[in-house]
């Protein structure tokens, strides 16, 4: 009988395959927009559930026709611009020159970071101004709002968003417009464009080779002494070392994730929960109370896990229209 062979279906492309420090995801890249605007916003994953909706991809076998779609729901509601970061550029990479701070900050922020008192802001925006000349990138730091939804948390994620303009300078005064406002999804995104969406997958603890890395199980005699569920050799005589690349036992989820080009299907806000809301609200998660935005496909993630939509790095630059949505499941799907 012939051996089937096959080669390992896990990627080291990841490695290594370690928890990630913090469950809220840093951004490090964003792409260029002259537009003063958002490059980026958070929100909670719901669940997900399926619609029907007209296909509108010229090149697709189904075009112009009613098809259904996996989608992801997730509740976006208003974030607040509660700082601004100017940067330099160093031998070293970007270096934090001075940070300017709204007024009026959420108390809740009280449990994440310690609040300034007798903050003189027209002070720190004016040396934020007079460094203009060999500031390198101009950043935006958000809060969520999570005591507005069913996440059963009052502390709010922070997080250093990037902002659209030509220029550092440009940068800065659409920063300064939106400082201490509330901005909403669809202030950012449009329905039909592309989206990066960025988060900490599940986490599925200790795994052994075959669940983690996909290795065959062994047969014959080098399976009835050890169930057969580890690699044949760890590796040769020569190096007399074990390389990093052989697939063995660790941490398997809890990983920073980003999945390129997920297109927005539908924003929509408070007033229309009623559309994806089931009867008894969504398993493990509840209602949705806010905004919320369909999402074409699955994100990484359990339910009420932040999630960062990020305006696409690399669009593919197929059709970014919104298709016409004509139906949205609202029925109750277990384990989803």
């Amino acid at each position: 009988m012939v051996r089937h062979h096959q080669p390992r279906k896990g990627s080291v492309a990841f490695s290594p395959r370690k928890r990630v420090a913090k469950e809220t995801p840093s951004i490090h890249a964003w792409p260029s927009e002259d537009e003063g605007k958002l490059l980026a916003l958070a929100g909670y994953k719901v669940g997900m559930t399926h619609v029907i909706l007209v296909d509108n991809d010229k090149n697709s076998p189904t075009f112009g026709l009613d098809v259904s779609t996996a989608v992801t729901v997730l509740e976006v509601p208003p974030v607040v611009v509660m700082g601004i970061r100017a940067y330099e550029k160093t031998t070293k990479g970007l270096k934090v020159i001075t940070e300017v701070l709204a007024d009026n900050l959420d108390k809740e922020l009280s449990r994440k970071i310690t609040l300034p008192k007798n903050y003189n802001q027209e002070e720190a925006i004016k040396k934020l101004q007079n460094a203009l000349d060999y500031t390198e990138e101009i950043r935006v730091f958000i809060h969520t709002n999570p005591k507005a939804t069913s996440v059963p948390k009052k502390k709010p994620e922070i997080l250093e968003i990037g902002i659209g303009g030509k220029n550092s300078e440009e940068k800065l005064n659409n920063a300064l417009e939106l400082l201490g406002n509330e901005v909403k999804a669809e202030e950012i995104f449009q329905e039909g464009k592309l989206v990066d969406a960025i988060a900490t997958t599940k986490g599925k603890g200790f795994q052994g080779p075959v669940k983690r890395w996909g290795i065959r199980i062994q047969y014959g005699k080098a399976a009835r002494s050890s169930k057969g569920r580890h690699v044949g050799s760890i590796g040769p005589w020569t190096p007399s070392r074990t390389m990093w690349t052989v697939p063995m036992a660790g941490q398997m989820g809890y990983h920073k994730r980003t999945e390129f080009n997920k297109k927005i299907l539908k924003i929509a806000d408070s007033s229309q929960v009623d559309e994806v809301n089931p009867d008894g609200g969504f398993v493990k998660y509840g209602f949705v109370k806010n905004d919320f935005i369909l999402v074409k496909g699955s994100l990484p993630g359990p339910n009420k896990r932040l999630v960062v939509l990020r305006k696409a790095i690399r669009a593919h630059g197929k059709s970014e229209e919104a298709p016409q949505i004509n139906f949205i499941s609202t029925k109750s799907k277990q384990g989803v």
